[in-house]
C-alpha cells in the first residue's frame, strides 16, 4: 500500500484537477496554513475490513490536510458516526496529527484530487478508476461503504460489477464484498436532514456487523 500511496501523489493524469488542486485560494480561517494540493492518498487500517469510499477531497479538506475525510464539515460527521460505533477513537478528524485512529476501516475516495464545484467529469472518474482498484485488491474488504452516488457507482465498477441504482441504505453482494450505499455526509445533504446521524451510523454498523468487526 506504500508504493501505490507514494505513486499516487505523484499523480498529474488530470490537468483540469492538477490545475484547480494547485489555485484553490486558502479561507481566511486557514490563512498561512500550507495547503497539500497534491492526490489525497487513503488512510486507516492496515487490517481493514471496510473500505469507506468518498466522493473526492475536499477543497479546503483533503486537499488542505493531505488526509481524506480530514478538515472539512462533511469529514466530523462522518467520524461522528464512526465513533459512535467504536471505529474511531475520536470523534473527529481535524488534521493529519490529530491522533484519530481508525479501526477495521479504511478511507478513501473514487476520485483523488479535489474537483471545482465537487464535481469531477466522466474522464477524470474514469482516470482514478484503477486506483480503486488497486486498493481494493491490496486491502480486501469484507465490506464497502459508498457514500453517495458517484462512489457508489466507482466501488461497483471497481470491484467488476454492473451499475445499480443508488439507493441510502441498499446494498449489492460482489462476490464475497458487501457494497453499502449511503448519502454523502455532505452539508447539502446533512443541513437539509436528507442524512440523519442516526442514518449513516446505520448503514456503518450494518457494514460493521457484515464484516465482523470485533
Amino acid at each position: 500500500m506504500e508504493d501505490l500511496k507514494r505513486a499516487l501523489i505523484n499523480c498529474s493524469r488530470c490537468p483540469r484537477l492538477v490545475a484547480y488542486r494547485e489555485s484553490v485560494r486558502p479561507l481566511p480561517r486557514f490563512a498561512g496554513q500550507q495547503y497539500w494540493r497534491r492526490p489525497v492518498p487513503p488512510w486507516g487500517d492496515p487490517k481493514a475490513k471496510i473500505v469507506v469510499v468518498g466522493l473526492a477531497p475536499a477543497a479546503h479538506g483533503g486537499n488542505r490536510t493531505g488526509r481524506m475525510f480530514t478538515g472539512d464539515a462533511s469529514a466530523q460527521f462522518l467520524f461522528r458516526a464512526l465513533h459512535a460505533i467504536g471505529l474511531s477513537n475520536n470523534p473527529f478528524s481535524i488534521s493529519a496529527d490529530d491522533g484519530t485512529v481508525v479501526r477495521c476501516v479504511y478511507i478513501t475516495s473514487a476520485v483523488k484530487c479535489a474537483p471545482p464545484k465537487n464535481k469531477p467529469t466522466a474522464a477524470e472518474v474514469a482516470n482514478c478508476l484503477p486506483w480503486l482498484q488497486a486498493e481494493f485488491r491490496l486491502i480486501k474488504p469484507r465490506a464497502v461503504v459508498a457514500l453517495g452516488r458517484l462512489a457508489w457507482q466507482s466501488s461497483l465498477r471497481a470491484l467488476g460489477a454492473s451499475p445499480q441504482p443508488f439507493r441510502h441504505g441498499a446494498y449489492v453482494d460482489v462476490g464475497e464484498v458487501r457494497v453499502y450505499a449511503a448519502y454523502h455526509p455532505s452539508p447539502l445533504n446533512t443541513n437539509t436532514k436528507r442524512l440523519a446521524l442516526e442514518d449513516l451510523v446505520a448503514v456503518l454498523k450494518s457494514a460493521k456487523e457484515f464484516a465482523d468487526c470485533q
